[in-house]
Parts: C-alpha cells; sequence; structure tokens
C-alpha cells in the first residue's frame, strides 16, 4: 500500500471500499462485494440503513461527547433500557464501553472486583476453555484458548486455566452427542476443583463459538449443566455474546435457545450493528447490588464508554431489528442456509462438518470425510479458500486453526440479519464455484 496506514498485513493490497448499501460493498475500482460474512459478524442489518444515519445525524446536532464520570445522556440510559428489557431473568443493569475486547475485559475485572465487595478476595481466576477468543487486550487474551492468538503474547498473560470446549464434531472425549454423558461440562467442576473453588470467580464462554471454531452448537444441557456448576461452587458465569448477541442465532441471546441464565452478559459488534464503536456488559441484580451496598462504586471504564452517538446508534440498531422483525426472520432463513450448506456438503467429500445456529454457520473442511482428518496447516486452506472468494467478490470469515489451535480449517458464512433467501442463493452460488477452484473438484 502507498499511504501511511499500518495495516495488519503489510504485503497485501487492501480494496479501497467508497460505497455500502445492504448486502453488498463496492471498492474505487467499481467492484462489488457480496457481504456473506458481515465483516467480522458485525454489520447485523447491513449497511447504509437510512434510519440509523439520521439518528446518528441527529444525536451529532446535539451532543457528540459527554464525560462518564460527571454526566449521563438520553441515548445511553434509553439503550441500556431497551437491552435489559431484552436480555432474560434479572439482567438489569448495563455498562458501556467501545468494543468486544474491552467488553470482556470489564467482565473480567468486575468478577474480580465483585467477591471483593462480597468479603471474598481470593477469589480471581477466570476459567475459560480451550479454541476460545475472548478478545485482544492482555486480559480478554489470557482468557482466550486459541493457542495461535496467544503465543506471541504468552510471557504476558495471566495464567488463567483452560477447558476442553463443547465441540461436538471434535469430541475431546471422543464420543457423540447422542452417547456423550456431557463429560465437557464435568471438566468445568473437575477445573474448579483443581483450582480450589475459593479461588476460582468465574467461567466465560461464548454459548456458540465464534472464528476460534467456527459456529460450534453445545449439545442440549451444557449450558444448563455448567450453570448448576456455577451455582453449586458461587461462581459467577459469564456468556461472551460478542458475536452471538441481538438475533445473529435467532434469539435475542444465544443463552435464551437453552432458558440459561448467565451473571453477565458481554455484547458488541451487532450491537450497533458497525455504525459505531460499541460494547457493554449487563448483569443481574445481585452483581450490581454488591457494589451499591459496599463501596458504592466500580470504578474501572474507558473514555469512550457511555458515547451518546454511539448509543444513539446503538438505539437505532436494535429498535431496527425489532421493529423489522429480524430476530425472527434470522431463525426462519438461518435454517434455509444450514439445509441449503449440507445439500453443498453431501456434494463434496472435502467438506467435513456444518454447523450453527439462525444465520451463524461454518463450513470446516476436512481430508478424510471418515476420520475428519484435517489438512495441514503448513497449507494455509482457510486463507486460500477466504482470498479465492474475495477475488470472486464474495467475502467469508476464516475459521482457521479449527481442530485443535493449530491445524483445522473452516469458514463462516454469517450474513444480515435482513439477508433473503435469494440472496442466499447468490452467496451460495459463488462459494461453490470458489470451493471447487481451491480444491479443484
Amino acid at each position: 500500500m502507498d499511504d501511511h496506514v499500518f495495516y495488519p498485513m503489510l504485503r497485501k493490497r487492501y480494496p479501497v471500499i467508497v460505497k455500502a448499501k445492504g448486502l453488498y460493498l463496492w471498492d474505487a475500482d467499481g467492484k462489488r462485494y457480496i457481504d456473506a460474512c458481515c465483516g467480522a459478524l458485525v454489520s447485523n442489518i447491513g449497511h447504509g440503513v437510512e434510519e440509523v444515519n439520521e439518528a446518528i445525524i441527529k444525536q451529532l446536532r446535539e451532543v457528540a461527547f459527554t464525560h462518564r464520570f460527571k454526566f449521563t445522556n438520553r441515548p445511553v440510559q434509553e439503550l441500556a433500557t431497551l437491552i435489559a428489557d431484552l436480555s432474560p431473568g434479572d439482567i438489569n443493569w448495563v455498562t458501556f464501553m467501545s468494543g468486544g475486547s474491552e467488553a470482556t475485559e470489564t467482565a473480567m475485572k468486575m468478577a474480580r472486583e465483585y467477591y471483593i465487595e462480597k468479603g471474598k478476595p481470593s477469589k480471581y481466576k477466570i476459567i475459560a476453555r480451550w479454541q476460545s477468543y475472548h478478545g485482544n487486550t492482555l486480559g480478554a487474551l489470557s482468557m482466550s484458548g486459541h493457542i495461535g492468538r496467544r503465543r506471541r503474547y504468552a510471557p504476558l498473560l495471566a495464567d488463567f486455566p483452560h477447558v476442553p470446549p463443547a465441540y461436538c464434531y471434535r469430541c475431546s472425549w471422543g464420543k457423540k452427542p447422542d452417547t456423550c454423558s456431557l463429560e465437557c461440562a464435568a471438566e468445568v467442576e473437575a477445573a474448579i476443583l483443581r483450582e480450589g473453588p475459593d479461588n476460582v470467580a468465574a467461567f466465560i464462554l461464548e454459548p456458540v463459538v465464534g472464528s476460534s471454531i467456527g459456529a460450534a452448537v453445545p449439545k442440549d444441557g451444557y449450558l444448563q449443566t455448567v450453570r448448576t456448576i456455577c451455582d453449586k461452587y458461587d461462581i459467577l458465569l459469564i456468556a461472551d455474546e460478542v458475536m452471538t448477541g441481538l438475533g445473529r442465532t435467532g434469539a435475542a441471546f444465544a443463552v435464551d435457545h437453552w432458558q440459561t441464565l448467565p451473571d453477565m452478559l458481554c455484547m458488541a459488534k451487532g450491537i450497533s450493528g458497525g455504525y459505531a464503536p460499541l460494547g457493554a456488559v449487563a448483569v443481574r441484580d445481585h452483581i450490581r447490588e454488591a457494589f451499591s451496598n459496599g463501596s458504592g462504586r466500580f470504578a474501572h471504564g474507558f473514555t469512550f464508554g457511555g458515547n451518546p452517538i454511539a448509543a444513539a446508534a446503538g438505539k437505532a440498531v436494535i429498535s431496527f431489528v425489532l421493529d423489522h422483525g429480524l430476530i425472527e426472520r434470522s431463525r426462519a432463513t438461518g435454517a434455509y442456509l444450514l439445509e441449503e450448506l449440507r445439500r453443498l456438503a453431501a456434494k463434496h467429500e472435502y467438506i467435513g462438518d456444518v454447523r450453527g445456529l439462525g444465520l451463524m454457520t461454518a463450513v470446516e473442511f476436512v481430508q478424510d470425510k471418515i476420520s475428519g482428518k484435517p489438512f495441514a496447516a503448513s497449507q494455509g486452506l482457510t486463507d486460500k479458500v477466504v482470498g479465492k472468494a474475495l477475488d470472486r467478490g464474495l467475502m467469508l470469515y476464516g475459521a482457521g486453526a479449527c481442530a485443535d489451535g493449530v491445524s483445522g480449517d473452516a469458514v463462516m458464512i454469517a450474513p444480515p440479519l435482513t439477508v433473503s433467501e435469494a440472496e442466499i442463493n447468490e452467496i451460495l452460488s459463488v462459494f461453490e464455484d470458489t470451493l471447487e477452484e481451491v480444491f479443484g473438484r
């Protein structure tokens, strides 16, 4: 690139996007791209929605910034009410930040402070899962279990314990969903006992795992069992719904599919649909009460937390989702997308698994369909599929190293909640052409 931006991939040339509308983006050369993954599962309502643009402009004319330690503002108050109304159970209190990593970092620190307020200062460890991803700050990365993303920063990370994921296609115990005894959930209890319940503050999980595995859906009973285990040992359950929240899986929050009530809900991405940087942590009554009855403060925060422009965007995006029935639509069109992907898998021996929930789906590629043997990491297969698709004007989201954190190849298809069946057919047509180019069959 001949500009002064420090890009993540320094040898790559990035198209300059100059226009976006609905499912599509256009670059400066006039090439059109189908956004089949909402960037990084962000643009949940598509691009260029006028109602959101107008809400942002209106707020710009009123006030662009207020400092959260001195003032509040109407958009923040109204957005918090919207989120509380959509959240399960007694999750009634919301604090805001600028994105997903900040959200999970906030939840981690709040869990620690919660137990200080409760007079249990020995509780500080966060148990997480291998092959998870909770963000790029050092705290969030310490909780993350994706080996490739952790490796370079390992000396800087907190030594938090990890357990195997609920990854039914590659079960750590070699079981099948119809015969397993939820060994992956039992391992959470085993980890708590190894660390000592008096040392553990929280267990964090993605209800449906994002790009570190690729839309991995747990067996029914997993979340409910984990909730019971956390209650047994006085441990907070943190649901990282940065990718899954606000309708992506066909429910307001993915935990709703299993009627499981976490103590904290982390969200970002779809909360503002890419129209502004925004994240949030919503918590249950007992979390807030511990602070209000104790020191009376949670001093952690970020400069742009509670920004009125970002909050106005978030309110407009969530209102658009609700007004247009996009949560229900995600459930219906997601079922159609999964059905069509499974038809595609039946035709191609290199597709080992198709999985997902709502409009959060993934396709995993294997050398052998029977054994599920992954391709060698040195082949860079995920990057090849994503790159060839982009050449054809199709945006996919890579889920490389999905098998074990080093090898394994998958891509996610997660279009906006507004997507139509005709647009899904267009996505799948280009996707199949891409696969035939990469795999030669």
